[in-house]
């Protein structure tokens, strides 16, 4: 394993709470400030109750920056009721099994998600990509698992 990227990704700053282990991950995303899409999206997806109970998760979580950089109209689209199951599909990409920290995260190719299909971990240098989506912070400890940031919504491969 490489200690300098590990070093480097936990080195990466972070925009949220300092002392988040004392909440779960639902909690300390939105105690951020900057999860409000995602929070949204959990609500509409009844995916909330989950991400409070006991885990452990990670969850590779995209800001609302992230979710602006879909199409125009892609949010909106996926909160209706009768896209829930989309919805859901899209956020269980998001979240692995088991606390997975940024040490761990290196060591990886891929990663089984929650709902069922991989993801693809890439280290170029102090970089980590989840599919194309950059790691922009690492490590934020929550009660019931870890959060990792990301610059971009991923999507499950179809089928």
């Amino acid at each position: 394993m490489n200690h300098i990227v590990a070093a480097a990704l936990m080195g990466i700053a972070s925009a949220l709470p300092a002392h988040a282990a004392d909440k779960d991950i639902v909690d300390t995303a939105v105690g951020a400030g900057n999860f409000a899409t995602l929070a949204a999206a959990l609500e509409a997806a009844d995916l909330v109750s989950t991400l409070k109970g006991d885990g452990p998760f990670t969850v590779f979580a995209p800001t609302d920056a992230a979710f602006a950089k879909l199409p125009t109209g892609t949010v909106d689209n996926l909160l209706k009721p009768e896209n829930k199951q989309q919805l859901v599909d899209i956020l269980t990409y998001h979240v692995v099994p088991g606390k997975v920290m940024a040490t761990d995260v290196v060591a990886l190719d891929e990663a089984k998600t929650v709902n069922g299909k991989m993801i693809d971990v890439q280290v170029d240098g102090g970089a980590v990509k989840v599919n194309e989506a950059n790691v922009t912070a690492t490590d934020v400890a929550a009660s019931n698992g870890v959060i990792h940031v990301i610059d971009q919504v991923i999507m499950p491969p179809e089928g």
